[in-house]
């Protein structure tokens, strides 16, 4: 596994999980709603801690900045 994801795009995905958990917790998301949402916050926080996301491979993306 090659890394492809930049610092932003890490702090992106962990911030949009964070506000995804806040809004489950404050019960503003329910139901179906909130177990998508959870499920792709556990995604996005999992995907940047690895920083490699697996569908940036078969487009060739790659946020991180060249060595």
């Amino acid at each position: 596994m090659k890394k492809n994801m930049g610092t932003a795009d890490k702090t992106i995905r962990i911030l949009v999980a964070l506000v995804i958990i806040a809004l489950y917790y404050t019960k503003q998301i329910s139901g179906l709603t909130a177990i998508i949402g959870l499920i792709l916050s556990g995604i996005f926080i999992l995907t940047s801690f690895i920083s490699f996301c697996p569908l940036y491979l078969p487009f060739g993306i790659s946020t991180r900045k060249k060595e």
